[in-house]
């Protein structure tokens, strides 16, 4: 027989106690633990697995080399930058999060995405926050045509589930997921409670009538998706989508993907009509004027190449301490990469604040991009500037060598692509032995020292 209890749940991260504290014992948050009623069966499951055990049972689970190859179909969204992240497109039976800062354009992107698989596919979009009239209005503002897209404005999850029955789409897009509630459960929406149950039940009628599921979540002021952890094990694919709101261009990338990588960017640019693709995503991060403290890279992101713009300066500095600022750079980063050109370099650098950044907002991680903050930190220090058609590639060791870097021809093609007349790169990777047959000047160094010396002449 059900019995019903109280438990006190953490909306921080889900953790439960049987009683209530100030402050969750897991994450270390005060006040966010709330009582919620919890149901369930004494012993009764204890004693069934107990009596099944007394009777013989046939196994269901049988080898894996049996199990039959079914072909892995895609449902494609309309966008190539949309597909590039999600591994070639949406997967039938899966579930998508699509996480981002209030604002950026993730209903916007959505509302796009299931209007133009809506010519070819079944598509419901159900809007928990908005009106069926905002929707409509945002529709006519992004595409203002006819469209077989199916529209429901509502946040009983019973009712939603039984539209998803009834309907059967190919894909249901759930904007957010923070807004359902279930009437079963005691709890508001956006709780804990709510977003964990909401989602299972949206995963299981997925599974079960192979619906491809994209699922909008808030993001939490430090950045992280809202919820409990569990929704992000949840789900088979967890996409942010990026950027200053302030700024035109966004960029989409996937935390998690069963179904493809987690390298992948996808670039999109905002609009008046809404979001537009970037075919060309290195025009973004380029710039074309000359200055000191100016470098340029190859970075790659997936099966990406971008070439990116870094820019330093160093300045003396009026403090005790100087300050060491990166945006799009790791700090340890810059703080390594200096030491390096001070014991290496014989520049005294420790006595000048340094600022770091790469343009566009873009993060940049591989240590290849190591050679191009070197040598916009030394050009900058030195008030050199650098050609606009010089690449960089390299990555610094503590002992002031240039080591190889992976996909060298990639990156060597893309800087090619983009009218670049001269490329800097370890004599490791071995360009010039392997026949290289772009049409580039390329200057092989060793050294850190070798390097400067070939991109600032001095």
């Amino acid at each position: 027989m059900s019995r019903i209890t109280s438990i006190y749940v953490c909306q921080s991260c889900g953790a439960q106690t049987r009683q209530y504290f100030g402050r969750c014992a897991s994450c270390g948050d005060w006040n966010s633990i709330i009582e919620e009623s919890s149901s369930f069966l004494t012993q009764k499951r204890g004693q069934k697995r107990r009596d099944s055990s007394e009777k013989s049972v046939s196994l269901r689970s049988r080898p894996i080399s049996t199990g039959k190859d079914k072909p892995l179909k895609r449902l494609q969204s309309g966008y190539d930058e949309l597909d590039r992240v999600l591994g070639g497109g949406f997967v039938p039976g899966s579930l998508v999060l699509v996480g981002g800062d209030p604002g950026i354009g993730k209903s916007t992107l959505l509302l796009q995405t299931a209007n133009a698989m809506a010519n070819k596919q079944s598509v419901l979009y159900v809007s928990a926050e908005e009106s069926a009239q905002q929707v409509k209005l945002r529709w006519q503002r992004l595409e203002g045509s006819k469209s077989n897209l199916q529209l429901l404005s509502e946040t009983n999850l019973e009712l939603v589930l039984e539209e998803l029955e009834a309907l059967k789409p190919d894909i249901a897009i759930i904007d957010s997921i923070q807004a359902l509630h279930d009437e079963n459960l005691s709890s508001s929406p956006g709780s804990v409670a709510q977003v964990r149950d909401c989602s299972s039940a949206l995963q299981r009628l997925a599974k079960q009538q192979s619906t491809a599921l994209a699922i909008v979540g808030h993001v939490t002021k430090e950045g992280a998706l809202a919820g409990p952890k569990v929704l992000e094990h949840l789900v088979d694919a967890v996409l942010t989508f990026e950027g200053d709101r302030f700024a035109s261009h966004r960029l989409l990338r996937a935390v998690k993907n069963r179904y493809g990588a987690t390298h992948e960017l996808g670039v999109f640019e905002m609009r008046g009509a809404g979001l537009v693709e970037v075919k060309n995503p290195s025009q973004i991060f380029l710039s074309e004027e000359a200055a000191s403290g100016i470098s340029r890279i190859v970075a790659c992101k997936g099966t990406r190449s971008l070439v990116v713009e870094l820019q330093a300066l160093v300045n003396a500095t009026t403090y005790a301490s100087p300050r060491r600022t990166a945006t799009g750079i790791g700090t340890n980063r810059l703080h390594q990469i200096l030491a390096v050109l001070e014991k290496h370099m014989g520049l005294a650098i420790s006595r000048f604040d340094c600022y770091l950044a790469a343009a566009g907002g873009l993060e940049v991680e591989e240590p290849a991009a190591d050679l191009g903050i070197a040598t916009a930190i030394v050009s900058s220090f030195r008030d050199l500037t650098l050609p606009t058609g010089t690449v960089l590639i390299g990555e610094l060791g503590l002992g002031g060598q240039l080591r190889p870097v992976s996909h060298i021809q990639q990156r060597l093609q893309e800087a090619f692509r983009l009218g670049f007349k001269k490329a800097i790169v370890p004599k490791e990777n071995g360009v010039n032995a392997l026949n290289n047959k772009v049409d580039l000047e390329i200057l092989e160094a060793s050294t850190i020292t070798e390097a400067i010396f070939f991109a600032l002449g001095s």
